[in-house]
C-alpha cells in the first residue's frame, strides 16, 4: 500500500500526520513535486520531483497511483481522473473525494473560479487549522484502514 501525496499545494501538518501514519502502519509514502522539497528523513518516505511544466506532477500521479492506493490532494480535477481509474483521494482538509461527490465538487469548484475570474470573488479557503488537522487525521485513519484490509 502506498500514500501519494501532490506535495507542492499539501500543508505541511498534513504531510507531517501522514509520515506519522506511515511509520506506524509500515506503508510507503511518495511525496510528488515540481520543485525540490525537504522530505522527512524515514525510510518509508520517497520525494519525486518532475519536470516543470503545467499538470506534471498532476499527470505523473494519474500514471503512477493505482486502485488500493491513497493520494492526498486539494486539486479537485486531479481528484477526478484519479476517482474514475478507481484511486482512493482525500483532501488535507479531510474530505474525500469519491464517485458520489465528485460532480458536486467539480461544480463548486468550476463556479467559484467563474467567480473570482469576474472579480466576484477572491481568496481561497482560509488558514490550515486546529480542526482542519484533526478532521484529516481522522478521515486519514478511517480510509486507511478500509484499504490496508483491502476493501
Amino acid at each position: 500500500m502506498r500514500v501519494w501525496i501532490d506535495a507542492d499545494a499539501c500543508p505541511k501538518a498534513a504531510k507531517d500526520q501522514v509520515v506519522k501514519f506511515a511509520l506506524k502502519r509500515q506503508f510507503e509514502v511518495l511525496l510528488v513535486a515540481g520543485q525540490s522539497q525537504i522530505k522527512p528523513p524515514f525510510a518509508c518516505v520517497r520525494l519525486i520531483v518532475v519536470p516543470a511544466g503545467p499538470d506534471a506532477a498532476d499527470d505523473y500521479l494519474v500514471e503512477h497511483a493505482v486502485p488500493g492506493d491513497l493520494v492526498i490532494c486539494s486539486d479537485v480535477p486531479l481528484a477526478d481522473r484519479l476517482v474514475k481509474k478507481g484511486v482512493d483521494a482525500l483532501d488535507p482538509r479531510g474530505k474525500p473525494f469519491d464517485a458520489q461527490n465528485m460532480g458536486e465538487r467539480l461544480a463548486v469548484r468550476n463556479l467559484f473560479t467563474d467567480l473570482r475570474e469576474q472579480g466576484q470573488a477572491s481568496g481561497g479557503q482560509g488558514p490550515y487549522g486546529e480542526r482542519d488537522k484533526q478532521a484529516f487525521a481522522n478521515s486519514l485513519d478511517r480510509l486507511l484502514t478500509r484499504l490496508m484490509r483491502g476493501e
